[in-house]
């Protein structure tokens, strides 16, 4: 699913709302997990921020770069395809990332290169039609079983009964979200009027509500509700985003008789169809694509926002997620494409709960996986144990087939370290590989903007970024050695007591803590410092 919102900011409003012999050589130094003093908000740029230097567990590339890259020079340039909502090619800080087709002229309408996709510049779309039409919103993939089921054409494996009963309560929490929207739309009428008037007028800043003194309690209150929403990364036009993304879940998502695949004019039914679609990868809706392509290898501007492997590279843009959940068929093409086309990783920012055609992405996954493209998967965002509950894609081929040899899944990390996790990835002992920073991550927006974003779908792009940045100095590495270097280098925090992720204050209930390392297989958050220090040890 590719929400206009990268996770439901909600829970986050919620929960603030209810808690008022000899030394090596120093370029082998293992990185301690003492730290700096913790800043008060996340620093711009934190995931590239080193625990030690800067209070924050990021993922110390800027310690790395500067420690143990210096001397060297990166000896290629990774390919990193990015299986997204689309990308902004025209952004200032990615057009210089982009991945060109060199075998294909741009703009004259012919396939130069033969491989069936006409001006295949940047990369390809397969939720567009030939007329240069997109799909922007689409139904949940619940939605498309439980209409088959309405219908009376049958929804394969799925029972209907189940199907309806989770369409209800889906339906019911969504109808939730939109009345708890509005209560807080009406709070925030009321307090930032008031707010507004005790700080003598302008533009609220926390620094200046924080400094508020006042004997009345109402105001106090107050007060206390906006730093509480303010730091959980809420502001009106985040509200207003959340809001949008809500109304766009239910307008489309769950509207059984919505069916937008007539633009794409592909046949649906036919798995083997590959060639359809066309050359926009940009689309109606690049937001989420672009901070994605950002966190992997935006420009380096000294904003805070430098991608991981900049300038070492290349984001080859595949549309195929929409406002909705994503298609089978459109993710085993999207990996087909990208793997034809040379991606050495593949990013995969999303996820859904049901799969119909599971075989179909299992066999292009496959397909990738025996030519060695790594694949980095976002965990999910609903707090869920992925022992119990499903994201699809998985690495685990159906019937008990085995599983990718070359692929992470990938949690999201907090930038406190006693709330490590955040309250909303999804976890699982043997089923998450790792964390990685996914809270208020700032990086490319459309339109030569920048915005932070949360979600696994920020996390799992920060481990491809790792993941390039080894490739390009380390072009020896083969993707299950530098999967291996990934989960081995993590920085452990196995014993650390955290809360456990999940949405405990809309429950009622307070959050169960539990040992950071019963999360993931790993127990760790991914480090390029450690990383290259592995890398440079393997040398040796």
């Amino acid at each position: 699913m590719n929400p206009r919102v990268a996770v439901p900011l909600l829970s986050l409003v919620f929960a603030a709302c209810a808690s008022t012999g000899g030394a090596a050589p120093r370029v082998f130094d293992p990185l301690p997990l003492t730290s700096a003093p913790a800043p008060e908000t996340a620093p711009d740029g934190w995931q590239n921020l080193d625990l030690n230097l800067d209070g924050v567990p990021g993922t110390s590339t800027e310690r790395a770069i500067a420690d143990l890259l210096s001397d060297r020079s990166p000896a290629r340039t990774v390919v990193v395809a990015v299986i997204d909502g689309g990308v902004d090619t025209a952004h200032v800080d990615l057009r210089d990332a982009l991945w060109r087709n060199p075998g294909e002229t741009p703009g004259n309408a012919r396939d130069d290169d033969g491989n069936g996709y006409v001006d295949d510049i940047y990369g390809w779309n397969f939720i567009g039609g030939p007329d240069g039409e997109n799909v922007d919103f689409d139904t949940f993939e619940l939605t498309r079983l439980h209409a088959h089921c309405l219908r009376g054409t049958g929804s394969g494996l799925y029972d209907c009964a189940e199907l309806q009963r989770t369409f209800d309560e889906t339906r019911a929490d969504l109808d939730a979200q939109s009345q708890q929207i509005s209560e807080i739309e009406s709070v925030l009428g009321v307090i930032i009027p008031a707010l507004t008037q005790a700080t003598g007028g302008g533009e609220l800043s926390d620094d200046a509500v924080e400094a508020i003194e006042t004997t009345d309690p109402r105001l106090q209150q107050m007060r206390d509700i906006y730093l509480q929403i303010s730091a959980a990364g809420i502001t009106e036009e985040t509200l207003n985003d959340i809001k949008e993304d809500v109304e766009g879940r239910r307008r489309y998502g769950l509207d059984p008789d919505f069916d937008p695949r007539d633009i794409v004019g592909d046949d649906f039914g036919n798995g083997t169809q590959r060639t359809y679609g066309n050359g926009d990868v940009t689309g109606p809706n690049a937001d989420h694509g672009s901070h994605v392509a950002g966190i992997i290898a935006g420009a380096r501007n000294g904003r805070g926002n430098d991608g991981i492997a900049a300038p070492h590279a290349r984001i080859m843009a595949v549309r195929a997620v929409p406002n909705g959940d994503e298609r089978d068929k459109d993710v085993a093409n999207a990996i087909r494409y990208a793997v034809d086309q040379g991606a050495q990783i593949i990013n995969m920012s999303f996820g859904k709960d049901f799969s119909p055609s599971k075989p179909l992405v299992d066999e292009a996954v496959r397909y990738g996986d025996e030519r060695g493209v790594l694949f980095i998967h976002a965990a999910g965002n609903d707090g869920h144990d992925l022992e119990i509950e499903d994201n699809f894609p998985t690495s685990e081929y159906d019937g008990g087939g085995g599983r990718a040899e070359h692929w992470i899944t990938v949690g999201a990390s907090n930038w406190k370290v006693d709330s490590l996790a955040t309250p909303f990835s999804n976890y699982g002992r043997t089923k998450v590989d790792l964390f990685a920073p996914g809270i208020e991550i700032l990086s490319a927006a459309p339109g030569d903007e920048w915005e932070s974003q949360q979600g696994t779908s920020m996390a799992a792009p920060v481990v491809s970024g790792v993941a390039a940045l080894l490739m390009a100095y380390f072009p020896e590495l083969t993707a299950a050695d530098v999967k291996e270097i990934l989960l081995a280098s993590s920085v452990k925090y196995v014993d650390r007591v955290v809360p456990r992720p999940g949405d405990p204050s809309l429950a009622g209930a307070s959050a169960s803590m539990v040992p950071f390392g019963e999360l993931s297989s790993t127990g760790g958050v991914v480090n390029t410092y450690e990383a290259v220090r592995l890398a440079l040890l393997r040398q040796r």
